[in-house]
């Protein structure tokens, strides 16, 4: 009797090695399954954020080109014949027009120099002064204007 129960025992710890072996097989089997399932989620994360890092990159250089083009373009255009007096011309335009605003004296004296170099103006478009320079040489022309100022002063 004490050999079958050494048997029994025997048997039964052998039944529960062979039960606890299955176990661990099927539960190494699931972690390794799922370990397997959590590196390949992980690459495909790992290849989309590549990806994306890659076009914000290319993006990124693509917009540092264009925006170097469009500096070259706007001092290529700001060097163009006229635009240093276009860009002169605004800047008194914008300083007469506050001089205008915290001196008002000035404006009556500056509406007579305005009148006066447009009147100059359309003269030398004529080709009136012009004549009159290379007829009587620029002393003349230059006390015309002196008596002519004179007299719309008067």
């Amino acid at each position: 009797m004490e050999n079958l129960d050494y048997l029994s025992l025997g048997i039964g710890l052998a039944a529960g090695i062979v039960l606890w072996a299955v176990k661990s097989f099927f539960t190494v089997r699931h972690y390794k399954k799922e370990l397997k399932d959590y590196k390949s989620h992980l690459e495909r994360q790992m290849k989309l954020t590549q990806e994306g890092s890659k076009k914000l990159e290319g993006d990124l250089e693509k917009l540092k080109k264009e925006n170097e083009n469009l500096r070259v373009t706007v001092k290529t255009l700001g060097q163009k014949p006229g635009r240093n007096e276009l860009r002169l011309l605004n800047i008194y335009d914008s300083a007469l027009r506050k001089m205008m605003l915290k001196a008002p004296g000035f404006a009556q004296g500056w509406e007579l120099s305005m009148q006066e170099a447009e009147k100059e103006y359309e003269e030398n478009e004529k080709g009136l002064k012009t004549v009159i320079k290379k007829v009587f040489g620029p002393s003349i022309t230059h006390k015309n204007d002196v008596t002519d100022t004179a007299t719309d002063q008067s």
